[in-house]
């Protein structure tokens, strides 16, 4: 097994998922307003921080993507935050792509930038600890949309990153949301899914990347937010695993879900409920999860900018972890919410 197989599993190993610590400047500095700070270097700094300092953070959390900033930034002692992390025996990664940018002449459509240059951020990058990436696109439902032009041109930029991820030694995570914005219901999302992950790994294939040392992360199959019908997570669990089973190769390692749009208890239970439902025997891939806001949130409005609530912060970080380690292993039940991390 080559050095990125084993890092991909390790990645996805039972009890254990990655906190997407990767937020812009911009994206972070909206959630410092909810608590009322100003986001500058320091604040943010002293943010990242206390996440991974968290005691005990290795026993649930796997890896930590870092923002360009983050992976250059020190604790207090000097430390670089790359040793930190893992020095609890979590994998450090990075965030890779600019942004999703219009796709010109396809109105209401976006492309992720970011692949000038990217060979040698990916060497820098390595450099300075980094094992593992992301690239996220974006794929919106709508009006004759997603187009299958959107879903091609989104797939041969992954594929482009994940190949050139692995010729500098990191692994890649290939990152197609399928966004939750829109009246559209769990039928137009799984069709939308489906179509997308077709058009990524025939990408892939293209490009000749090495699935064994790649990991998915990919939105749970879900009805928009405006949808009138808000399906249970039992029918979302079986829409999913239908959908992973059909249009992921089987020799992708393992898939982790992001959690936009969904609350903190709500990204953890329908994690659960796919492996009820059969998890990896379903799938052929290891089932976790790669949450930020759905890890942060609670840590977030618990530590407010004061250093006198660091504790409180980490304890909010390490409870949401364990739960979702626990559902990992579909181990998790709503009752051990009120439990202490």
């Amino acid at each position: 097994m080559s050095a990125l197989q084993e890092t991909a599993r390790a990645l996805v190993a039972p009890a254990k998922g990655i906190l997407a610590a990767d937020e812009s400047t911009g994206t972070i500095g909206k959630r410092f307003d909810s608590i009322g700070v100003a986001s500058t270097e320091e604040t943010r700094r002293r943010y990242r921080q206390l996440l991974f300092t968290t005691p005990g953070l290795g026993e649930h959390i796997s890896g930590v993507i870092l923002f360009d900033e983050t992976i250059r930034q020190t604790d207090d002692d000097g430390t670089p935050f790359v040793t930190v992390l893992e020095r609890s025996g979590v994998i450090p990664g990075i965030k890779v792509d600019t942004g999703a940018k219009p796709l010109a002449a396809f109105p209401g459509e976006t492309i992720t930038e970011g692949l000038d240059g990217l060979r040698e951020r990916l060497a820098e990058y390595h450099g300075l600890g980094a094992r593992f990436a992301k690239w996220r696109a974006t794929i919106i439902i709508g009006d004759g949309l997603p187009t299958a032009f959107a879903r091609i041109a989104n797939g041969h930029a992954m594929a482009r990153y994940a190949a050139l991820c692995q010729e500098a030694g990191i692994v890649p995570i290939v990152e197609p949301e399928i966004l939750m914005d829109g009246d559209h219901n769990l039928a137009a999302c799984e069709a939308a899914t489906a179509d997308t992950l077709d058009a990524l790994y025939a990408q892939m294939a293209h490009h000749r990347v090495d699935l064994a040392g790649t990991l998915l992360k990919v939105n749970m199959v879900v009805p928009g937010a405006g949808s009138a019908i808000q399906d249970d997570d039992a029918t979302i669990a079986a829409a999913t695993i239908r959908t992973l089973a059909a249009h992921v190769p089987a020799e992708v390692p393992g898939v982790v879900f992001l959690s936009g749009g969904m609350s903190d208890e709500q990204a953890t239970s329908r994690l659960q409920e796919m492996h009820h439902q059969g998890g990896l025997e379903a799938t052929a891939q290891a089932l976790s999860f790669s949450y930020g806001r759905a890890l942060q949130a609670p840590s977030l409005r618990a530590w407010g900018g004061e250093d006198a609530n660091v504790g409180a912060a980490q304890a909010a970080l390490a409870h949401r972890a364990r739960m979702n380690g626990l559902a990992r292993d579909g181990r998790y039940t709503p009752d051990l919410e009120g439990s202490a991390a």
